[in-house]
């Protein structure tokens, strides 16, 4: 473990993250629940820890800098990128996990008991069903549709303050160019991704009056 924390630590150097000891043993720990786990429950195709560290960890860390504001929905949250990784960076802010699948939102649930995360929130459902009280502030997803779908889904879910923050490889023309009319895309930025290879990119969406 002592490996994954110095390959974590540098990482998180890299993308200007001051990562405090508190945070680094709990993203320690959710890495070991999520590797333990993903024997049984398929919950990533990445299967070396070594790998789970630049590819779910750093990876999720590098939108930190985006993620402002009260309260957030992850959907499509799976084995918990980034909605686990941010709700323990983030313990003032509060981060609700969507998954339809059930085995997936029990190690979601096992990890918010593990790692005393009071700040989080799973829903074992489908993103049209969800109901609640008062739009959410943000909107994350990391692969977990096209941005169309994405939006469609979650418009229930926001407001016109609402950010919808979409985690995307190479840089989507084709899927923007499809997005419902009343949604546009306020910024995008390149992620460089400690580790990783390839493209990663991040696109920040808000809903207009329009449509």
């Amino acid at each position: 473990m002592a490996d994954h924390a110095a390959q974590l630590a540098s990482g998180a150097s890299q993308l200007g993250i001051d990562l405090q000891a508190q945070q680094s043993d709990k993203l320690l720990a959710y890495l070991g629940l999520l590797n333990k786990w993903n024997k049984a429950y398929n919950l990533t195709a990445v299967r070396d820890p070594d790998e789970m560290v630049s590819r779910h960890l750093l990876d999720s860390l590098s939108i930190l800098p985006f993620v402002q504001g009260e309260t957030w929905l992850d959907v499509g949250s799976g084995g918990g990128m980034p909605g686990v990784i941010l709700a323990i960076m983030c313990p003032d802010q509060h981060f609700s996990l969507l998954d339809s699948n059930g085995k997936k939102t029990r190690f979601l649930t096992q990890v918010k008991l593990e790692l005393g995360l009071d700040n989080l929130q799973v829903f074992n459902c489908r993103v049209e069903a969800l109901e609640v009280d008062k739009p959410f502030t943000g909107i994350t997803s990391r692969a977990f549709s096209a941005l169309g779908d994405f939006v469609d889904k979650t418009r229930q879910l926001g407001n016109a303050e609402t950010r919808w923050l979409a985690m995307k490889g190479v840089y989507p023309e084709d899927e923007l160019a499809a997005m419902p009319v009343d949604f546009t895309l306020e910024r995008s930025a390149e992620l460089s991704v400690p580790g990783c290879v390839g493209h990663r990119h991040l696109l920040i969406l808000r809903r207009t009056d329009q449509g």
